[in-house]
Parts: structure tokens; C-alpha cells; sequence
């Protein structure tokens, strides 16, 4: 995890570049910030989650799970206050 000044293309891109290898297949959802992806070195798919979760093996699941459990553990500890997040 990562906190991000915002999530528009011109911030997740840079990101996405560094941590994804290129060519590789990337699954995102429909938020516009991913938009740059159809045309970067990726191969770009969006699932809409509202819809379906999965399309054959490949889904978006793992990451809807992970942000679930992280809420519904910062909800019982109040949240966690900006001051212990590392800013890069």
C-alpha cells in the first residue's frame, strides 16, 4: 500500500510502469485513471465488478478482498491517523 496524491493517470501510470512488467496483462476495473493503460505497453482488460467479479481465471477479487479487510480492520481500531503513513 501506497498513499498516492491522487489517482488520476498522470500518478498511477509512473507507478504502474515501475511495479508491472511490460507486456504483461493487467485487469482493472472501469475508474478513469486506468484509461492510460489502453494505451501503454500493457495489455488492458476492465471487469466491472457490479456486473461480474471474474472473467473465466482472471479477476479483480484478491484486491475488492484485500481493501474489504483493511477497512474493517481500521474501523475497529478508529482508523489509522495520516502521521503513521510513510508519504513518498
Amino acid at each position: 500500500m501506497k498513499i498516492i496524491p491522487d489517482t488520476s493517470s498522470v500518478t498511477l501510470l509512473p507507478i504502474i510502469e515501475r511495479k508491472v512488467v511490460h507486456d504483461s496483462i493487467v485487469y482493472s476495473d472501469f475508474w478513469l485513471g486506468y484509461n492510460v493503460l489502453d494505451v501503454s505497453d500493457f495489455k488492458h482488460f476492465r471487469i466491472n465488478p457490479s456486473k461480474l467479479f471474474a472473467d473465466k481465471a482472471n479477476h479483480i477479487n484478491v484486491i475488492e478482498i484485500f481493501w474489504n479487510q483493511a477497512k474493517r480492520h481500521m474501523r475497529k481500531i478508529n482508523g489509522v491517523p495520516r502521521v503513521h503513513f510513510r508519504i513518498f
